[in-house]
């Protein structure tokens, strides 16, 4: 069996594109020794460990917890929105750092990490439109929202996110944070040019600037944008927005 099959059999990987990534980045040993290719035959008796375990169900989980550090936003005791939860590495994160309850969706189907799924705090729901999510379809009140959304702007759903979220009892702030992807965000001649890798700081900073815009328009305010310390699957340098609403406007800066 291959290498990368073996992983997903064995439980150590969710899917052979994650084995093949734990390979490539030299976290695998087979009989002690390290694997260099995913294309590697072993067999069943064959010893083969993971290196680094990981924190999360997938690196989005890294992502967050940079901007919760950066930012010094409490999760503890809250209600979350995970608005494109794919995997579940936002969920993962908020639920270690204290979250009482998480409701989770996605467009996608059958995504989520059977760990998340499983989980009590966790309410989750495919086959969810986020441009289409109202106040109706919660599950619970949420203060805050964490979004990680692909193939589609999020200039498309922050009217629906800021209509959502809202305050808690003990948690009077209602806030979000919000993973901005250039490359979705970025005009197509953009995108195109540069192969669906955006590389141009300027592009960056005005695809951070359009979604502060409409974030603005809806009474919201963006308190700060860092980049994230892990790029996107292509390469693409991506960012974390932190917002508050509603209050009154401020400056930032890339």
């Amino acid at each position: 069996m291959r290498l990368d099959a073996a992983l997903v059999k064995r439980g150590l990987a969710q899917t052979r594109s994650e084995a093949s990534r734990m390979i490539d980045a030299g976290n695998v040993t087979v009989a002690g020794v390290f694997a260099l290719k995913s294309s590697r035959l072993v067999s069943p008796d064959e010893a083969i460990e993971v290196l680094v375990a990981k924190r999360f169900v997938s690196r989005g989980g890294e992502k967050l917890e940079h901007a919760l550090e950066h930012f010094k936003v409490s999760v503890e005791g809250r209600s979350v929105l995970d608005a494109g939860v794919s995997t579940g590495g936002f969920t993962d994160c908020v639920l270690q750092r204290g979250a009482t309850r998480v409701f989770a969706v996605d467009v996608g189907r059958n995504q989520l990490h059977e760990r998340m799924k499983s989980h009590p705090r966790v309410t989750w729901q495919d086959g969810v439109n986020v441009r289409d999510l109202s106040v109706g379809d919660m599950a619970f009140p949420c203060s805050l929202v964490v979004a990680d959304l692909s193939f589609i702007s999020l200039t498309k759903v922050l009217r629906a996110l800021v209509d959502v979220v809202t305050p808690e009892p003990g948690h009077e702030n209602a806030q979000m944070l919000l993973l901005v992807k250039p490359q979705f965000e970025a005009g197509r001649l953009e995108v195109a040019r540069g192969r669906g890798v955006i590389t141009d700081p300027l592009i960056h900073q005005a695809a951070c600037d359009d979604v502060a815009q409409h974030l603005q328009s809806l009474g919201a305010v963006v308190r700060g944008v860092i980049e994230s310390p892990i790029k996107g699957a292509e390469g693409n340098t991506e960012f974390l927005m932190f917002v508050e609403c509603p209050t009154v406007s401020v400056g930032y800066e890339v």
